[in-house]
């Protein structure tokens, strides 16, 4: 099994944590950061299962496909956790653009996890 199959989903979960670490420092910088402190838990928390998701595929074993797949439905409904929250700042650019990114990545993450691994041909 190669991880290169899995190379969408990996660019995405790259892409949306990095978008996520991002928009949690930024929020860290608005006035009212208290009025942030969801946005900037959960987007920390996504960015971390994504850098996960996209390590297990990566990995491309046998021993690693089942969780692979499991991580990646887990991120795909963290993704979508984070982009509604996000969207509730909308205003504010990073929060925007880490919306976009965790949406992008929770279509990929979905897609990812319905996939038969360990059936495919190479």
């Amino acid at each position: 099994m190669s991880h290169e199959k899995f190379a969408t989903c990996i660019k995405a979960c790259e892409e949306c944590a990095n978008a996520c670490e991002h928009c949690a420092t930024a929020c860290l910088n608005e006035k009212e950061v208290a009025n942030m402190a969801r946005c900037i838990e959960i987007g920390r928390y996504c960015a971390d299962l994504c850098r996960m998701s996209a390590a297990f595929m990566a990995r491309s074993s046998e021993a690693t496909e089942h969780y692979a797949r499991e991580f990646c439905a887990l991120c795909s409904y963290v993704c979508e956790d984070c982009a509604t929250e996000c969207e509730k700042h909308s205003a504010m650019a990073h929060c925007k653009a880490c919306a976009k990114a965790c949406r992008d990545c929770a279509e990929a993450c979905k897609e990812m996890a319905m996939t038969s691994i360990t059936h495919e041909e190479s």
